[in-house]
Formats: structure tokens, C-alpha cells, sequence
């Protein structure tokens, strides 16, 4: 179960990452063109924020099954030296939470704006906020916090 859920988690992770650019890119564009806030720019709102939202349930089943982070929270003063360890242990799920705090907080705060401009405003900022600390709390193969491949 507990590599189902990896694969998983590894795949979502994609849908997380395309679904929130585009949602940045109708973000920037519709601001700075000064486009309607139209019914698409509120499902693609919507979507992102509901992606990401599962990503983060299966996220927190996987943080409470892994073995890396049993073995972290049970030796934490050997385990804390080990860069990878202290990634997964702590560093990952805090930006991840933080990114998902902000992803929510952008897509309430854009659904309530009362003007277009406003909405995709409110939205450019938090979801590109959400967006970078997302880029650095994911594992890339080239990480020199954490090594994992592009799907596993």
C-alpha cells in the first residue's frame, strides 16, 4: 500500500505542478490585459486548489506510513545531521503545508474580490507564491537536499 501511495503521490504531483502554472499563466495574463474573470478562470481557481488539496491527503498518509520519517522521529538527534532525513522529516512537509496554506488563502481570497482585475491579482500572488516554495520543497533529481526521481 505504501508504494502505491508513493506512486501515486509522485504522479499527482505533476497535476499539482501544470494545473498551478496554468492557473499563474491565466493569472498574469488576464491581469495585465485587463481580461474578464471568466467562469474557466474560476474552474481552473477551483481545480488547482482541489488537486492540490488531495496531493496534500495523500501526502500526509504517506508522511504518517514512511519509514524514513518513523526512523527520524525515533533517532531525531542522529537522524537531524542527515540532510535527507531532515528534508523529508521536516523541511517537505512544512513548505508543503505552507504552499497549501497559501494556495487556499489566494483561491478564498480571489473568489470574494469583487472586481476581474482583483481576482486574478489576488490570485498571481499567492499562487506564484505557492508555486516557488512548491519548487523547493519537491525532491528533483538534481536536489542537493533530496534525491528522487522524476516519478516513482
Amino acid at each position: 500500500m505504501y508504494q502505491s501511495f508513493t506512486y501515486v503521490h509522485s504522479i499527482v504531483r505533476w497535476l499539482v505542478l501544470f494545473s498551478l502554472i496554468y492557473s499563474v499563466y491565466r493569472a498574469y495574463k488576464g491581469y495585465f490585459q485587463g481580461l474578464k474573470f471568466t467562469e474557466r478562470d474560476n474552474l481552473t481557481r477551483h481545480w488547482t486548489a482541489t488537486i492540490a488539496h488531495i496531493q496534500l491527503v495523500i501526502g500526509i498518509i504517506l508522511y504518517s506510513q514512511s519509514p524514513t520519517i518513523k526512523y527520524f522521529w525515533e533517532n531525531f538527534d542522529q537522524a537531524i545531521t542527515d540532510l535527507e532525513s531532515t528534508f523529508f522529516g521536516l523541511i517537505h512537509i512544512i513548505l508543503m503545508l505552507l504552499a497549501i496554506v497559501f494556495l487556499t488563502i489566494g483561491s478564498a481570497l480571489a473568489k470574494r474580490k469583487p472586481t476581474d482585475s482583483a481576482k486574478f491579482k489576488t490570485m498571481l500572488i499567492w499562487f506564484s507564491l505557492a508555486l516557488l516554495i512548491i519548487f523547493i520543497a519537491i525532491p528533483w533529481p538534481f536536489s542537493p537536499l533530496a534525491h528522487r526521481p522524476y516519478i516513482r
